[in-house]
């Protein structure tokens, strides 16, 4: 989870990491217990921060999770990225000596655009996980409902076969 994480946030350089291993895998704990807090997942997932665990492991053949684990690197860039927010904020200033300016303010306005663009992916994938990763009116028509059959003629033929 870490890998993807530092994809997502861009921090995949390993010989000038931004982030730490250890501040990656806090915050992938963190990110963990906030999704628990919004789902109910597959697995019943013990998460202890102060001792940097996750029970069972998300990313096992045996127990893996792939809604938890997108689920989780996303929250997770959300809250790193709405940190860099804060930060960024506080050192948002500008400075002008004759023709020379340096202007820091438009960095904290780019990390909200991402932080917004994170946030609504997230929303997005919540939402997903919660309908079952179902696609919308798949559960309503079927073969005998008024309209079935223009889908199925139009829309449906996927390798010979009906769409619903």
């Amino acid at each position: 989870m870490s890998t993807i994480l530092r994809y997502v946030i861009n921090d995949v350089d390993s010989s000038k990491y931004t982030y730490s291993d250890h501040r990656i895998e806090t915050t992938l704990l963190v990110a963990s217990q906030l999704v628990v807090l919004e789902v109910d997942l597959l697995n019943d997932y013990t998460i202890n921060v102060e001792t940097c665990t996750l029970t069972p492991d998300p990313t096992e053949t045996a127990t893996r999770d792939d809604g938890f684990i997108n689920l989780v690197c996303l929250k997770a860039a959300c809250v790193m990225v709405g940190s860099e927010i804060r930060s960024e904020a506080s050192n948002a200033i500008s400075i002008k000596d004759g023709p020379s300016s340096i202007d820091l303010r438009g960095v904290a306005g780019t990390l909200a655009i991402l932080y917004k663009d994170l946030s609504e992916k997230y929303e997005r994938t919540l939402l997903n996980y919660k309908t079952g990763n179902s696609i919308g009116g798949q559960a309503i028509l079927g073969p005998y409902s008024p309209g079935s059959d223009y889908i199925a003629r139009n829309h449906g033929h996927r390798s010979g076969g009906y769409l619903f």
